[in-house]
């Protein structure tokens, strides 16, 4: 006796050895020998053999239709062997009984099944949706295998194209897009980054790069929402005899702060701090806020911002040269050796005369006795500079000699490679005295306000430091690192959240009035939280582009051969632009010691460089000669 039978999942047959009612020992067509129950037998039969059985099977469940037996199936649930007889009618056979159930149970969208050989047709709706996902899937596979070979090609389909920025920075790895993408870089052994490149998909590095903090930080797009015009001004008083003067980079457009200078009548001076004053219009929860609240920050990077408040707002308050502003102004009264004698605060409307580019500006005020050479406002700003300076030795924290670069992209330049833009990265030396002036009147504005509000028990967004780390606090706290009791950041609130929140804190105390936020406030900590977080993103996506534009730098500018520095044991700074390097053939060199580094690959796509030692400056000192040299 033979049997057909299924055995996971499978139809097999084989011959009986030994039938025990509820299990038989059989003898499979394989020649394998299992055990089989007796509620997994189809069929039994005494011909033809099981393996030829099988074979008939199969030849003749080819030429089977499913529709075909779909449409003659009865509607009720019905069993394999019966539809086989009505298909072949008289004399079917084992063959073709196996067929039939070969056929059924390969065709799952067209018979359900419903136990031992018993099946019953799928509904016409369904089979209908069956097989519409079916010839979809069949389309997409063509599909599929036709933009994957695109890309081999290094063709971009213009259906990937159009989903670039999916495809870039957030993949979506069940779209057919990326799954060609996948499939081309997996035949490729390419990253899909670089296969994108390839294709033609990222006609520019910057951008790229560009996009994907885009995609990561404003997935929206930078366009500022609509917003309602900014409601008018309180009244504010003019400040008397005030012409302010801002000293910025020259391309700032967001213009927080600004100083004067006025003689009293007893010899001493009055020097005025005047912070751009948004937060008497932007009021807390008004559509403004939620937008600066949503940015939390303006964005920096070289040749590029995004600004924190729309153009509007900042050009309102903005201290640009020749208009009346309002502020916040702190006014300093000093003594002769430039000592604070007072301090008062006030909210007000004041000129400003003059905005002072950086690189205007001289160092002649640190001089002793003016002449007539010196610029326009070194007068006043030698009265600045006697405060900055007490100021300084109060504080006693020596600021450390370091050198700082600032990037200057023109965008219409002509460039060496295939990109836009051009930079021009200038060195510039940190401590000196005009950097020391207006740093020094910044940290001394912050100390103060943070006092202001501690004395009055409002809450503000601190800055706080010890053992080291800087965090923030809705609570005063010593900054350890400036050498001051009370610090918060409240000079740039047209371009840090931080600052605007604090500046409405600040305005309410000095008003009298009871502030936005007290101290255990969920949303302000809230604020805090998301400023402090959205504010370090910010920062280095900045120390990204900045590292972009170094490598940009050196395949105009260099040679095969820079110079460096030795910074730590195996890497390198270079001198021309902070760019540091790690080199894996370096000698053991001490800090300090002069090198030259050999320029081998710049992969502006990845943002990385690959260099090597190329030995020392003719004449350097190396050891411990550099060790000790000045």
């Amino acid at each position: 006796m033979n049997l057909l039978f299924e055995d996971d999942g499978q139809l097999k047959a084989g011959s009986v050895i030994a039938d025990h009612e509820t299990s038989l020992q059989v003898e499979a067509s394989t020649g394998r020998r299992i055990k089989v129950k007796a509620a997994n037998v189809l069929l039994r039969f005494a011909s033809p053999g099981p393996s030829e059985t099988l074979a008939q099977a199969k030849t003749i469940a080819e030429g089977l239709d499913p529709q075909f037996l779909w449409e003659v199936s009865a509607e009720n649930e019905f069993g394999f062997d019966a539809l086989a007889r009505d298909y072949f009618g008289t004399g079917t056979g084992a063959p073709e009984m196996a067929a039939v159930a070969m056929r059924l149970h390969a065709s799952p969208m067209y018979f359900y099944k419903r136990g031992k050989g018993r099946y019953r047709k799928a509904p016409a709706d369904a089979l209908a949706a069956a097989l519409a996902s079916v010839e979809r899937k069949r389309r997409e596979g063509e599909t599929l295998d036709a933009w994957a070979e695109a890309l081999k090609r290094r063709e971009l389909p213009l259906e990937l194209a159009a989903r670039r920025e999916m495809l870039l920075y957030r993949p979506d790895r069940n779209t057919l897009e990326w799954k060609a993408l996948a499939r081309a870089c997996e035949a490729e052994r390419m990253q899909p980054v670089e296969m994108l490149a390839a294709c033609g998909a990222i006609p520019s590095t910057h951008d790229y790069h560009f996009g994907a903090f885009l995609a990561q930080a404003f997935p929206r797009g930078t366009a500022f929402a609509a917003l309602p015009p900014l409601p008018p001004l309180p009244e504010l008083p003019l400040a008397a005899g005030v012409r302010a003067f801002s000293i910025d980079d020259a391309a700032t457009t967001e213009i927080d702060d600004a100083f004067s200078l006025r003689e009293l009548p007893d010899g001493r001076h009055e020097i005025g701090i005047h912070i751009a004053a948004p937060a008497l219009a932007i009021r807390h929860g008004d559509p403004h806020d939620a937008s600066a609240r949503e940015r939390l920050s303006t964005v920096y990077m070289p040749g590029r911002k995004i600004t924190m408040l729309p153009g509007e707002a900042v050009a309102a308050f903005s201290l640009e040269a020749g208009a009346s502003r309002p502020a916040l102004s702190l006014y300093i009264e000093i003594d002769e050796h430039g000592a604070p004698v007072s301090h008062r605060t006030v909210a007000e409307r004041i000129e400003v005369a003059a905005n002072l580019a950086l690189d205007e500006v001289s160092d002649a005020f640190a001089r002793p006795l003016p002449s007539p050479e010196d610029p326009a406002w070194t007068a006043e700003m030698r009265v600045l500079w006697r405060l900055a300076a007490h100021l300084a030795a109060a504080r006693g924290k020596i600021d450390v000699a370091r050198i700082d670069f600032s990037f200057d992209v023109d965008w219409e330049a002509e460039t060496a490679v295939p990109e836009p833009g051009r930079v021009a990265i200038v060195p510039r030396p940190r401590g000196s005295p005009l950097d020391t002036l207006v740093a020094e009147l910044m940290i001394h504005v912050n100390a103060t306000w943070g006092l202001l509000l501690a004395k009055a028990g409002a809450a503000g967004l601190y800055r706080v430091q010890s053992g080291g780390k800087v965090k923030m606090s809705t609570r005063p706290g010593e900054h350890q690192g400036l050498g001051i009791s009370h610090y918060l950041w409240s000079s740039s609130p047209l371009r840090r959240y931080a600052d605007l929140v604090n500046q409405r804190q600040i305005l309410a105390v000095v008003a009298g009035e009871r502030p936005p936020f007290a101290a255990n406030d969920a949303e302000l900590v809230a604020a805090m939280a998301d400023f402090e977080a959205t504010y370090s993103q910010y920062a280095e996506f900045q120390d990204r582009m900045e590292h972009y534009w170094c490598l940009r730098w050196l395949l105009p500018e260099s040679a095969e051969e820079v110079a460096a520095t030795v910074d730590r044991e195996g890497v390198v700074r270079f001198d021309a632009v902070p760019l540091r390097v790690k080199l894996a053939d370096l000698p053991p060199f001490p800090q300090g010691t002069p090198v030259r580094v050999r320029i081998l690959r710049v992969d502006l796509l990845a943002a990385t460089l690959e260099a090597r030692y190329a030995g020392t400056p003719e004449g350097a000192s190396t050891g411990t000669e550099a060790a000790v040299s000045p």
